[in-house]
This record gives structure tokens, sequence and C-alpha cells, in this order.
């Protein structure tokens, strides 16, 4: 008897190769992730209870889970949930913010190079200002902004920021040193120090600040469903609208 569609078992042999292929592709990738070495600390993020606490989401109770900085970037999603994270969304989102961190994409104070017990300080200061040798050094956004705000700087300076301890109150130029612009912080008005999670100084009209380990501060903020969402909106709207017709009658 011949078979009605001769190639479907060709189909489905080919369709179970691929299955097989994409599994074992899956499998090597997870073995090259686990196989990278974990980052290393920063001073902001010295240690595996501050990682968990700076990105959010209730982490910070699996923190005894991790017994060194390396497991906890080593760990698979099995072994996670064999650790006792059960939920496959908090996995999903661990393994996410590992990876941003790996390749260096920190949130702010990631990049802060002088902190001590989880604070540092940012602050405004004039150091000397070379003069630009090409058209690119122009379009700087450092050189822009002393162009428009030089009658009020010291000449031959311009004002940058530089992170110190959170005590410091002198700051030391090295000019063989590249100064660093540190992710989310800029000065605003030539004067003032302005970006996320600063605490200003009292007394140095807003040229300082300080910044400290917060809950939350790298956390990826979740969506807001509103009746039900957007699916949903209308058929949950129109059954507020009938019950609401209901009790009026009534």
């Amino acid at each position: 008897m011949a078979l009605r569609n001769p190639f479907s078992i060709f189909g489905s042999f080919r369709s179970l190769h691929l299955t097989q292929q994409c599994l074992r592709t899956v499998h090597t990738e997870s073995k090259r992730s686990r196989s990278k070495p974990a980052p290393v600390p920063t001073p902001f993020v010295p240690n595996v209870e501050t990682f968990l606490k700076l990105i959010g989401r209730d982490m910070s109770k699996h923190a005894s889970k991790f017994p060194s900085w390396d497991k906890l970037f080593s760990m698979s999603s099995t072994e996670l949930r064999d650790a006792g994270i059960e939920s496959a969304e908090q996995r999903r989102y661990l393994i996410r913010k590992r990876s941003r961190f790996t390749k260096g994409w920190y949130g702010p104070g990631g990049d802060l190079e002088h902190v001590v017990d989880g604070a540092a300080q940012l602050r405004v200061m004039e150091v000397p200002f070379k003069a630009p040798a090409t058209n690119t050094e122009v379009r700087d956004s450092t050189i822009v902004d002393l162009l428009n705000h030089s009658a009020t700087l010291t000449p031959g300076m311009r004002r940058v920021i530089v992170n110190l301890p959170p005590d410091a109150i002198e700051y030391k130029h090295d000019p063989s040193k590249q100064l660093k612009r540190f992710k989310g912080m800029k000065i605003h008005n030539s004067v003032y120090i302005a970006g996320p999670y600063l605490q200003p100084i009292a007394g140095t009209n807003g040229s300082a600040a300080i910044i400290r380990v917060e809950e939350g501060m790298w956390e990826d903020k979740l969506g807001h469903k509103v009746d039900g969402g957007e699916r949903r909106r209308a058929e949950v709207r129109a059954k507020r609208r009938a019950e609401e017709r209901r009790k009026e009658r009534a």
C-alpha cells in the first residue's frame, strides 16, 4: 500500500535532525558561558551581597545560595533552580544581569574607583585645559560646554567631574592620566553635578555629591498592567461597564 505523502516521513526526519542540532547548539553555548571566567569585582560592587542588592527584585534574599563570587557567575539555570531559586523569571533576570556586568555594562556608580563602605564622592573640579589639536576633539561635549560657559571659568582651566573618597576635600590632578567619564553623571549649567541617586553635600552649592549603594539601583523595572494588559483591556473594561449598568438598574 502506497503512502499518501511519501515525503512526509523525510520531513519528520529532517525536523528531528534540526531539533537535535538546536539542542546540541544550546548545550554547547551553555558550556561555553559556564567556562568563561568570572568578571573582576569593582570597588562599587565588591561582593555577592552588593551585586544582588543593586539588581533588586528581592534577589538579596538569595545571597546565601552563592558561596563565592565565582559561583555567582558560573551557575547554570539548572544549578540556580537546584539551589532554591525556583522562579524561572528570577533565574532569567539574574543570568541577564550577570551577562551585562561581565560585559562592563554597569549601572550608576559601577565605574567609580574610590569607594569606601559602599559610598563615593563625585565633585566638579577645575583642571588645566589643553587646546584641541583636531576637529574631532573640538566636537567633544566637554569642550563645547567649556566654550559655552568660558566666562565663569578660570583662564586656562576646564570643569570636569572627579571621583574622590567620601571624606576627601582636595583633588590633585595628574596630567599623565586620562580623565574618566562616569555613566549618567554630567555638569549642569557648568557648575552643578547632576545624575541619578546623588545626595548633594551641604555647603558645596551643588558642586559635590555622595552616591551610595541602594537596593534596586540597577533594577530593570517591570511594566504595570492596566485593566488586564493590552490584549484583555477591552474585554475587562466592557465587563466593568456591564457590571456598572447592572448595579444602576438594580
